[in-house]
């Protein structure tokens, strides 16, 4: 899945890039939070993250993990004696059904991702051909 940061950018403009890594590094740590030791959390850059699920059963039980990661990157952080709020929009592109490769299963996932934030943002999107 692709994760990437609603509103980050005016925190990191207005509080200073020291706060900004502060806080993309709780996001990470309640990311990591939500997945098993066998799955990765991986920053991508700026303030975007994938999260890879070593195995799933269905599309049901990856839904269930990024809506997860949104509930918990949803509540407020404490950061800087003040406390942030963002959301985040989340693409998910599952294997075989989606892609035969991790190159194909990035993409459709990025695709899934910039959905979710042309629909509104602070959503999951799962992947689908048009």
């Amino acid at each position: 899945m692709f994760v990437d940061l609603d509103h980050f950018e005016p925190i990191n403009n207005t509080l200073g890039h020291v706060v900004g890594d502060w806080l993309l590094k709780e996001v990470a740590n309640r990311m990591r939070a939500c997945v098993r030791e066998s799955d990765t959390v991986a920053r991508a850059g700026g303030d975007e993250f994938v999260v890879l699920l070593r195995t799933v059963e269905n599309k049901t039980d990856a839904v269930m993990v990024a809506e997860k990661i949104r509930n918990v990157l949803n509540k407020p952080f404490e950061l800087a004696q003040q406390s942030l709020q963002i959301s985040c929009s989340i693409g998910l592109a599952l294997h075989p059904e989606h892609a035969k490769n991790e190159s194909e299963l990035m993409d459709y996932a990025d695709i899934a991702m910039y959905r979710a934030k042309q629909t509104g943002r602070n959503k999951v999107m799962v992947f689908q051909p048009i």
